[in-house]
């Protein structure tokens, strides 16, 4: 996977050249993006591995409780190949900054580059590749997949709400480590990303609390959690090239939609997405990536977009940043799309995706696995 998403290929895979990560040694190192510093390449292979695994375990989410362990295991294998892989490939790929030595080079380094890379579309830390890529494929498996038995007519609140707050918080702290870590060097950007993620996070805690409270009249834990993740994923692929003010009006806009992407638009949808993958993940990186093309502007306390011939922030348009930020979005909703679509289908003719009904109400843990979370 590492091979086909990090070589030079086309503009849509890489080569199998590094397949089981051969030829890269401890001596080997990976491009960052400063011209003359570089980290090692094994540091890079576990950094995007975490990055892999966690996107295959966000789409699990959208149809928990329902699903067979054996069709979902080779569903992942299916995605994975042909729609993350592609994905970090097309945004994420380069020749790095030392190629860029003058004008000629530049352009035909920047010709070896992911099709969404060369489109000039920017993703710090996967907002396309990772939110947006597993929203849509969870999506799409909770309408192929069915409700629910009972959805809709019996609670199906979560059980721990402690758990919950443990988990939110260390998704917070996680976060950090993917955010700033983006950077690829301890350097400003990455204390630049780090405070973003901090700031971002906090405001859509803040808002979607607020606007639970005004609706329902009562603020809850679950509803901070919800929107303080819903800052994170927004804050992701804008982490790096936004100023702090941006974050902070990314992460109160997040908090606010992102409400609206579980409650009003999960209604219009009417998908049975149980942990609300689309509405927080989907949702969210929607919102970041766009307003990544708003926020970077330095007008506005962003980066701007560096250019690496002339050695300096380049001027910016953004005008045309949006619309290489809107290439990245539309790509990744159409391509997960129909990758996602066309293996859960192949997935329920094989082996079949569902598991009985008997199955599902005694519960997954008990007859997929033999285990139970508590022995009373």
């Amino acid at each position: 996977g590492y091979s086909l998403a990090f070589t030079e290929g086309n503009g849509f895979f890489g080569v199998f050249d590094k397949t089981f990560l051969k030829g890269i040694t401890v001596d080997s190192v990976a491009a960052t993006f400063s011209k003359g510093v570089v980290v090692s390449e094994l540091a890079y292979v576990i950094f995007q591995g975490a990055f892999a695994a966690i996107t295959c375990g966000l789409i699990v989410g959208a149809f928990a409780e329902r699903a067979r362990f054996s069709a979902i295991l080779v569903f992942m294998v299916v995605w994975f190949t042909l729609s993350y892989l592609p994905m970090a490939h097309m945004v994420w790929y380069w020749a790095g900054p030392d190629a860029y030595v003058d004008a000629a080079a530049g352009e035909a380094a920047g010709k070896t580059a992911g099709f969404l890379f060369q489109k000039g579309a920017l993703d710090f830390a996967g907002g396309t590749v990772v939110h947006i890529n597993a929203a849509i494929a969870g999506l799409v498996g909770a309408i192929v997949i069915g409700k629910r038995i009972g959805y809709g007519r019996e609670s199906m609140a979560p059980h721990s709400l402690t758990f919950t707050m443990i988990g939110a918080s260390l998704l917070w702290f996680g976060w950090f480590g993917f955010n700033a870590g983006s950077a690829l060097e301890a350097n400003g950007s990455a204390a630049l990303a780090m405070v973003n993620t901090w700031v971002a996070t906090a405001c859509a805690a803040l808002s979607w609390m607020l606007a639970e409270w005004l609706l329902k009249g009562k603020p809850s834990m679950l509803g901070a959690a919800s929107g303080a993740v819903s800052g994170l994923v927004a804050i992701t692929p804008a982490a790096g090239f936004v100023g702090p003010l941006g974050a902070i009006a990314i992460g109160l806009l997040a908090g606010i939609i992102c409400l609206w992407g579980v409650n009003g638009l999960k209604r219009m949808i009417g998908a049975d997405d149980s942990l609300d993958v689309f509405g927080v993940h989907g949702v969210g990186g929607v919102l970041g990536a766009l307003l990544t093309g708003v926020f970077a502007a330095p007008s506005l306390g962003g980066t701007g977009v560096y250019d690496y011939v002339a050695n300096k922030v380049g001027d910016y348009d953004m005008g045309a940043q949006l619309i290489s930020q809107f290439w990245g979005v539309g790509t990744v909703i159409v391509w997960s799309g129909i990758v996602s679509f066309v293996a859960f289908k192949l997935v329920d003719l094989i082996i079949g995706l569902r598991v009985p009904e008997e199955e599902e109400r005694e519960g997954l843990d008990i007859t997929a696995h033999g285990e139970s979370a508590y022995h009373y």
